[in-house]
């Protein structure tokens, strides 16, 4: 069973979105080399909900951006630190990013760690 996860949410140029795609299928590959149980995103569709604040409220989309929703599954906290470290210090992560033409702002990027309720 999965008990933590890093959770993510940013815009992203909609005309960058299959070429980000791209990018995000590459780099999933090494989190979970590195000890990520899965790597998973969606593109916002249906993002209001009467009563509550919208994702766009908070990272802020241009016209011509669709928020990107995602998170990566580990097993623990401490998996989830070690292949952090390991992805962070994997050569290939900065070749696989210059490889591919998508525009990213990571200061409008939300993140969070979180672990299960049972824990």
């Amino acid at each position: 069973m999965a008990n933590y996860i890093d959770g993510f949410v940013f815009p992203i140029a909609e005309n960058q979105l299959e070429e980000y795609w791209r990018l995000s299928d590459a780099v999933a590959d090494v989190w979970k080399e590195h000890g990520a149980l899965d790597y998973v995103e969606y593109v916002g569709d249906d993002m209001t909900l009467e009563g509550t604040r919208p994702f766009a409220d908070a990272v802020k989309p241009k016209a011509n951006e669709v928020i990107v929703f995602g998170w990566v599954v580990f097993a623990s906290r401490e998996a989830r630190d070690i292949a952090n470290r390991k992805v962070a210090d994997d050569k290939r992560m900065a070749e696989i990013i210059e490889s591919f033409d998508v525009d990213f702002d990571a200061q409008r990027m939300l993140y969070g760690g979180f672990r299960h309720r049972n824990q």
